[in-house]
């Protein structure tokens, strides 16, 4: 029984140190990982199989990416490590259009989860959401109103996804709805898997005001699948490392908020 659970501890280390490199490398081959961990190809192959099935790596033919490409998105609890200063500064922007008494919708994004953090010290608040990461921060909070939404559990993404005639997203309207995606340019966002732009899409249509929250990681790029228009946005809050040029570019489609990283005023450029 004991070498049943030592086999089983260290199968757990070695696949956490293998996460942790792939993580650190961006992508990685299978015999590189089986070198450096001095296993054989067989047991790496299983490794990665594990991990890939749980939504923490991405396999392709030869090895592994931990990182989101124009067609996949990386595992929720990959990218909830990554740009964590950035997602601060935009939440931080974002917060100062929440009051008490609001309705908030909020997507499955790890930017967005950073704002729902913040949303505990408001006051009373009805907060619908997919994302079970939120789910868990607001299900205790004797001041949030928690509204729970979606229908079958992705791993990858940590959330309940529906079709929209499934989700029962359209008996809501909402103030406000803040949401994040994969990637924009001056005029079109993107997401790279079509189930996740219908459910965003759905979401979104739910709201007063309709804001998009991003870093200059995700400004200036694009992702297989079409999500909104720019303009289907009230208000845009982008990081103040954002280029001048792609700032006063979609400003011409919705409210920019500037968030700033060094604790400065951030600016707004009006539509």
């Amino acid at each position: 029984m004991n070498n049943v659970v030592s086999t089983a501890n260290n199968r757990t280390l070695r696949q956490r140190e293998i996460l942790d490199y792939v993580q650190l490398m961006t992508s990685v081959g299978a015999a590189e990982l089986a070198e450096k961990f001095n296993r054989s190809l067989m047991t790496i192959h299983r490794d990665l199989d594990d991990l890939a099935a749980r939504g923490l790596l991405r396999k392709f033919h030869g090895g592994v990416s931990a990182l989101p490409t124009s067609v996949f998105e990386s595992s929720s609890d990959f990218r909830m490590q990554r740009n964590l200063g950035a997602k601060e500064s935009l939440a931080r922007e974002a917060i100062k259009l929440v009051e008490p008494g609001m309705s908030v919708m909020i997507d499955d994004s790890t930017t967005v989860l950073t704002l729902a953090r913040l949303l505990l010290d408001i006051g009373h608040l009805t907060v619908i959401t997919n994302y079970r990461q939120a789910i868990d921060l607001f299900v205790d909070s004797p001041d949030i109103n928690l509204i729970v939404i979606g229908g079958s559990y992705s791993k990858t993404h940590d959330s309940f996804i529906a079709a929209p005639s499934q989700s029962g997203l359209d008996t809501y309207a909402v103030d406000v709805v803040f949401q994040s995606t994969s990637t924009m340019d001056a005029l079109m966002t993107y997401h790279q898997e079509q189930d996740i732009v219908l459910m965003k899409r759905t979401m979104l249509q739910a709201g007063t005001r309709r804001v998009l929250m991003m870093d200059s990681s995700k400004v200036g790029h694009t992702s297989l699948h079409r999500f909104v228009p720019v303009s289907d946005f009230t208000d845009v809050i982008l990081t103040s490392d954002v280029s001048p040029e792609l700032v006063d570019a979609i400003g011409e489609s919705a409210i920019v908020h500037l968030a700033s990283r060094s604790g400065k005023t951030p600016a707004s450029v009006t539509s």
